[in-house]
């Protein structure tokens, strides 16, 4: 009698557990579905006001007072905070994932085993330390104290530089501005590239390594040819994860970017982002702006959709090529 009832809960636990599961998964598409539908579905008028390219283009942004939904009175160019966006998020990433690189690299292969795991666990508590957080101790301690004299010293040295007109360190400093932002997003990310990249890193054949020296390779030639090509994947989601949250980014951005509409070929100079110039001015949008902050999530939207694409496409083709060479 027993073992029939176990059969027979068996049979239902099985088909229950799929169910289950197969909802979970497709709750993703859904939530995903929604969020891409609500959000293009307010800022469509907005779209159809100013023309889907002029929007991302535009470098024009009044906010107008209208209450209605076809009647709009302002100017809505989003091009200011787009490229606020990219630049802070690049200067992210190029500091940021050499860095993690190489933490990750050290800790393990480099030091010493006592030290290891604490080195590994304050790596993961920096990375669960809110945004805000890094934001205040940017704007209050870290901009006075280090990045304006380091802006100055680079406007001084390198003010002159001229690449095909594009004058990156021209000044004058003001303190916050995209640079100022980029470090501070580098530091926010690097915690969470290094912590990806160390464990994938710590999954790699060991192996493999061995084979390696044993052929006569150094330690910088088998971290080199052996560890990072089969870690490749690994870390360019790693970097995806940190790009992702550098694009994402809100309050520490807003704090330290200096929040203007004007956008300047210096990385010196005040700007704003996308994600900054939502949460600056929603409290006080009336309902035409709202719209056109919509307007800017949706682009903020398929900006990181284009992000995610793109490291997909490179790993596939970097996949590809090995297996090729391979063959």
């Amino acid at each position: 009698m027993s073992a029939t009832l176990s059969r027979q809960r068996k049979r239902i636990a099985d088909p229950a557990f799929r169910w289950f599961v197969t909802l979970a998964g497709a709750s993703v598409f859904v939530i995903l579905a929604g969020m891409v539908i609500r959000t293009t579905n307010d800022a469509w008028p907005i779209f159809q006001y100013t023309g889907f390219f002029d929007f991302l283009t535009g470098d024009q942004w009044l906010a107008g007072s209208s209450r209605t939904d076809s009647d709009f009175t302002g100017t809505y160019g989003a091009w200011p905070f787009i490229y606020g966006t990219m630049v802070t998020a690049l200067i992210a990433i190029v500091i940021a994932l050499p860095l993690a690189l190489c933490v990750a690299f050290y800790i393990n292969q480099l030091a010493p085993k006592r030290l290891r795991n604490p080195l590994s666990y304050s790596v993961e508590m920096l990375a669960a330390v809110p945004s805000i957080i890094f934001g205040m101790w940017g704007f209050f301690w870290l901009l006075p104290h280090v990045l304006r004299p380091f802006l100055e010293w680079l406007e001084s040295t390198l003010g002159w530089l001229n690449i095909a007109g594009w004058k990156p360190f021209e000044g004058p400093v003001f303190g916050s501005s995209y640079l100022a932002a980029g470090i501070v997003l580098a530091i926010m990310i690097l915690p969470i590239i290094t912590a990806i990249v160390r464990e994938v890193i710590a999954v790699n054949p060991v192996d493999q390594q061995h084979a390696a020296y044993a052929l006569g390779a150094t330690r910088f030639e088998v971290m080199r040819k052996v560890v990072l090509p089969s870690s490749f994947s690994g870390i360019v989601a790693a970097s995806m994860l940190g790009l992702g949250r550098a694009v994402g980014e809100t309050v520490a951005v807003m704090m330290l970017i200096g929040s203007t509409k004007n956008w300047d070929g210096s990385l010196l100079s005040a700007g704003d982002s996308m994600a900054a110039h939502i949460a600056a001015r929603f409290g006080e949008a009336t309902p035409e702006t709202t719209k056109a902050l919509m307007a800017i999530g949706v682009v903020l939207f398929l900006f990181t959709m284009i992000i995610n694409i793109g490291a997909r496409l490179l790993v596939w083709r970097i996949g590809r090529v090995s297996g090729d060479a391979a063959v």
